[in-house]
């Protein structure tokens, strides 16, 4: 079924599908989350924000309205806004992209070195985004890990889709910029490599 036809079964009262949708948006809604709350130190919480998030979802679901944005996009507004109602709570926090160990990359095919030299590699492009504003921080999320489309975005972010354009345009552009000084002593020793 798809999510219009689950939407329609449980405004006819058959509850029951909404395990469905949760089943399907659960994984991706609690890693959104968890990437927003991690700078903060409260991922802890990332799976309390999930279930408020499906909560307010279910208790809204009458007035949702499919013409005006897909399930998808409505849910990640609402799982957005909900992180961001936590975050004003505890003012002076921001939001962050810090990956947890089990994000990390590791592989059996690399060795140690290797590992540790990828995994410094994340983790400084995580600092980077955590520097980002919130809503250039958000677009940049939905769209390389979320895999969205910019109307989908602007949707979420309440913005047109060239504001998204133009937030996801100066977020590479910051990343890039705080990135080139970790990166240069790598380009000049991969140059150095190609000339012997």
């Amino acid at each position: 079924m798809t999510d219009s036809q689950l939407i329609r079964e449980i405004k006819d009262g058959n509850v029951q599908y909404y395990e469905e949708l949760m089943r399907r948006y659960e994984r991706k809604i609690l890693s959104f989350i968890f990437h927003l709350l991690k700078s903060a130190k409260m991922e802890a919480i990332a799976e309390d924000l999930c279930s408020e998030t499906f909560y307010k979802a279910y208790r809204s679901l009458h007035s949702f309205r499919e013409v005006e944005a897909s399930f998808k996009t409505w849910l990640y507004t609402i799982a957005r806004n909900t992180v961001l109602s936590e975050m004003r709570k505890n003012k002076g926090i921001s939001v962050s992209l810090e990956g947890n160990s089990a994000m990390t990359f590791t592989s059996t095919e690399h060795t140690p070195e290797q590992t540790v030299l990828r995994n410094e590699k994340v983790s400084m492009v995580r600092e980077a985004i955590n520097n980002l504003p919130e809503k250039q921080r958000s677009a940049l999320i939905l769209r390389e890990y979320d895999q969205m489309d910019y109307q989908e975005i602007a949707n979420i972010l309440g913005q047109t889709v060239s504001s998204v354009k133009s937030l996801l345009f100066r977020a590479r552009a910051s990343v890039k910029i705080q990135l080139e000084p970790y990166m240069e002593p790598i380009f000049k020793e991969y140059e150095g490599m190609n000339q012997r």
